[in-house]
């Protein structure tokens, strides 16, 4: 598994290479046939370091973890121990989806923008006077993967990858599907194909 590491305002020694690379190494080993890289990032904050861990385990299955503590070592434990939780949770479902991956479709390809809001948030709407809406311009873009799941397994890489939203394709309806972390923890799945009741 090829490792990336990247410190932010903090210089990264040699034994704490070693040890993120032995540890995501072993990680890796328990859980996946053949992870493809790592991605961690530390941060140092005023007083406190932060460690973010991002695995792309297999093709379309990524794994996320933060962490902070009061030193680098710490931040990486902390992040790592969230992984190892997430991937305890899902260990047969992760190596059934790793497989069943391969036999797919491959996904199908968005574009995916980052906005940015003007000073006040707000803009008029269309010419019309007391309708405010949220005025925002696109500071980026990137290609976007929209794999074909199931509902399951949306959850499981919401999860996975500590996200707040996926969106995809669900493999029993053909039709765009979201799933997402709701504000009281609980996951939400929006199906527009859905008959209504």
């Amino acid at each position: 598994m090829q490792i990336r590491m990247a410190g932010r305002r903090i210089d990264l020694p040699e034994a704490l290479r070693a040890r993120v690379t032995l540890h995501l190494d072993t990680i890796a080993e328990t859980y996946f046939a053949h992870a493809l890289e790592a991605r961690v990032t530390f941060a140092q904050a005023r007083s406190f370091f932060t460690c973010d861990i991002s695995v792309q385990a297999a093709q379309g299955l990524l794994v996320r973890g933060e962490g902070e503590a009061a030193d680098a070592p710490g931040a990486f434990d902390d992040a790592a121990e969230h992984i190892a939780r997430r991937l305890h949770r899902y260990r047969r479902r992760v190596g059934q989806h790793a497989s069943d991956l391969a036999r797919r479709e491959r996904p199908e390809v968005g574009r995916q923008y980052i906005l940015s809001q003007d000073e006040d948030g707000l803009a008029r709407a269309g010419g019309h006077a007391g309708i405010a809406t949220v005025y925002a311009t696109a500071v980026a873009e990137r290609e976007t993967q929209i794999a074909t799941l199931t509902v399951g397994e949306a959850v499981m890489q919401l999860d996975l990858a500590d996200r707040v939203v996926l969106m995809f394709r669900n493999s029993a309806s053909g039709g765009i599907n979201v799933v997402y972390r709701r504000r009281d923890g609980q996951i939400g799945w929006l199906d527009p194909d859905a008959p209504a009741h």
